[in-house]
């Protein structure tokens, strides 16, 4: 059965997610089976720990802001990158999120490699803590009970230079009234 979620597509919190891991959220789905679950990784929620404090050899190639992100809310001290590389090619040390065919694709960084494998072929790097998880089925259940739009990524949305608009970007760009929800104040209640 087809449940509509791919890798490299976007969950974008609704207004009516409430919890605070993910309030205002826009996740980029990294591993999805619909039997084993997904994994995705939280875009816009940068820390202010700096990459060269806990990844020094690769805090030269990191995108602008040089901060590591919070992923999501498991596994904090575990880090994870990913890197947009332009062409077909498949070096050591990088893979490409499946189903990304465009022509400058995303795709996992093993940090464990050394910097200088992939740092000719970067165009962009972005440092996570943490990821987001879900279970088999559970997912497909919260976007069913209205937590999560489920849109089309840009490669830029990984590497957003102002990821606290990233949100608010996502929806405006997206048909009919989900851009409307864009304008969705932050508290409902003062306006």
């Amino acid at each position: 059965m087809e449940d509509g979620i791919t890798v490299g597509t976007l969950l974008v919190a609704t207004p009516q997610l409430d919890d605070p891991n993910f309030r205002r959220t826009v996740v980029l789905v990294v591993e999805h089976d619909g039997d084993g679950g997904t994994l995705g990784v939280v875009l816009n929620r940068p820390t202010e720990v700096p990459v060269d404090r806990v990844l020094p050899p690769w805090a030269e190639l990191v995108t602008v802001p040089s901060v590591v992100f919070q992923g999501g809310p498991v596994a904090l001290d575990n880090a994870l990158a990913l890197a947009r590389l332009p062409g077909e090619d498949e070096p050591l040390g990088w893979r490409a999120l499946d189903g990304d065919s465009s022509v400058a694709r995303v795709g996992l960084v093993d940090l464990d490699a050394p910097p200088a494998l992939l740092a000719p072929e970067l165009l962009q790097l972005r440092v996570f803590a943490g990821y987001a998880g879900w279970g088999a089925g559970q997912l497909l259940g919260e976007i069913e009970d209205g937590a999560w739009y489920l849109v089309s990524a840009e490669a830029g949305d990984v590497f957003a230079a102002e990821p606290e608009h990233l949100w608010q970007q996502v929806l405006r760009r997206q048909a009919g009234d989900l851009a409307f929800v864009s304008t969705f104040p932050d508290d409902p209640t003062l306006n």
